[in-house]
């Protein structure tokens, strides 16, 4: 069955609403009053006090499709986009969510209903995974919903165990897999498709786990991935809400997806990092040197690296904005409305950034060389510097560029030069100041300081030049 994903994601809001869901709007990428998470990386975050008992709502089911970026902390995704077939920064993930209200049963029932029902998915090509010590759910899927024994698998902790932190509400999992068929292996053959987390423990300092008075639901399923399955995709970025910003790098680039492995990386990489740009800047995150900004900084120059490599030598991300907007206005208006807003600020960065490019990557290039002509298999710590200090070159983008090379860089070496140039820095300060600091003590001699200074000749020489 071939879907859009705007139709999918209506299917899903529109089915749980049916079923006595509340529909709730996406939260912003920022998290509100939640200082431990830089951006909302998952559906259950807008909801995590409800679930902690802090926060009442007035109502006990609710359905979303939450934006999420997975770019920092314990979900990192940076670094795999682009070379996987699902990693992405920026996504939306689908999710339906009980707060004391139905538990195992209804949770699974509605999930079976949806993907069978609604989507339209073969029963024969669905599997399930549960929580190996889950006899309940186990149950419930054989002898309910009725799948045969060798199609319910039984997985450990790691894999069907969840947990908000290391203390607090957990519980069992069951996730619903999809079999691709035999010109796939491995996880891309069988795809997790959806997880339910049935959430009906605490744990303590101790380990030790007591019932909740009202266990919970939190379920999430990621609306690329599903549209990618729904519209037989090799990867989630043939689907139409991404293929188009393929298009985009293809057109300013020159380059044909498909042609060559190296090729395609960089323009996923050039059409997830659009996405996430949009929607972060949008949410009023400004790239900056700290915290959040820095992360969107460091999402644009991997895009702005990775279209130079594929000869764009320009600032081009910006136009690229306008085709995120086009294809995601419908569910998120407020995007038309920010729109010149978020070109401003990538066109900005970008034109700031670009001359750092173009003199960095060469210097970093003969740096690579150099150590492979030697045989070292680690860029030293003195030569990372030099290309940070006198480059402005960013350290992450030095280790990206040295691990596509094969190389490693020696972290702790470069922080040691980084120190040196501080120690470098207070002394001479220190010497600076000493010369200053006879000057004033003559003007203090003699009845003046600076703010007593004649400025009219200064002021007249400056109008004359307006």
């Amino acid at each position: 069955m071939s879907l859009s994903a705007h139709d999918i994601r209506e299917l899903f809001l529109s089915f749980f609403e049916k079923k006595g869901h509340t529909r709730v709007k996406s939260a912003p990428l920022v998290p509100e009053n939640d200082p431990t998470l830089l951006f909302v990386n998952a559906g259950m975050v807008p909801f995590k006090n409800v679930f902690l008992g802090i926060e009442k709502r007035p109502y006990t089911r609710a359905v979303s499709c939450q934006k999420c970026l997975r770019v920092s902390g314990k979900h990192n995704d940076l670094e795999q986009v682009g070379y996987t077939s699902r990693h992405h920064t920026f996504f939306e993930m689908l999710g339906n969510f009980s707060f004391g209200d139905y538990f195992k049963e209804s949770a699974i029932e509605y999930a079976w209903e949806f993907v069978t029902g609604v989507l339209k998915l073969s029963e024969e090509k669905l599997f399930v995974s549960v929580y190996r010590d889950d006899e309940e759910a186990y149950r419930i899927w054989n002898e309910i919903i009725g799948i045969p024994s060798e199609r319910i698998w039984k997985l450990g902790e790691e894999d069907n165990f969840w947990q908000m932190g290391e203390t607090g509400p957990c519980g069992p999992s069951s996730e619903i897999y999809v079999d691709r068929g035999e010109e796939y292996e491995g996880d891309e053959r069988y795809l997790e498709i959806w997880n339910l987390v049935f959430m009906q423990y605490n744990r303590d300092e101790k380990g030790n786990l007591t019932p909740l008075p009202k266990p919970n639901i939190d379920t999430g399923m990621g609306l690329e991935r599903i549209a990618s399955v729904l519209q037989n995709t090799k990867t989630n970025y043939e689907i139409d809400i991404i293929y188009p910003l393929i298009e985009f790098g293809e057109g300013v680039s020159g380059h044909k997806y498909g042609e060559s492995s190296e090729g395609d990386v960089a323009l996923r990489v050039i059409a997830d990092h659009l996405r996430a740009l949009t929607f972060a800047i949008g949410d009023g995150v400004l790239p900056s040197n700290e915290g959040r900004g820095y992360v969107i900084r460091r999402i644009l120059r991997r895009a702005l690296r990775f279209g130079y490599k594929l000869g764009i030598k320009d600032p081009f991300l910006h136009r690229g904005i306008d085709l995120v907007v086009e294809i995601m206005k419908s569910p998120y208006p407020e995007l038309e409305m920010s729109r010149e807003f978020i070109k401003g600020v990538v066109k900005g960065e970008e034109e700031r950034f670009i001359r750092t490019l173009r003199a960095g990557m060469q210097a970093v290039e003969e740096l690579i060389e150099r150590a492979k002509e030697e045989g070292r298999d680690t860029l030293r710590g003195e030569e990372v510097f030099t290309a940070y200090d006198t480059y402005g070159f960013p350290l992450d983008l030095i280790d990206e560029i040295a691990r596509e090379r094969g190389l490693k860089i020696d972290i702790a070496g470069f922080h040691k030069e980084m120190e040196k140039q501080r120690e470098r820095a207070r002394k001479h300060f220190k010497v600076e100041t000493k010369k200053v600091k006879p000057v004033y003590q003559h003007l203090k001699e003699i009845g003046k300081h600076p703010g007593s200074w004649d400025t009219s000749t200064t002021s007249t020489r400056q109008s004359s030049q307006v």
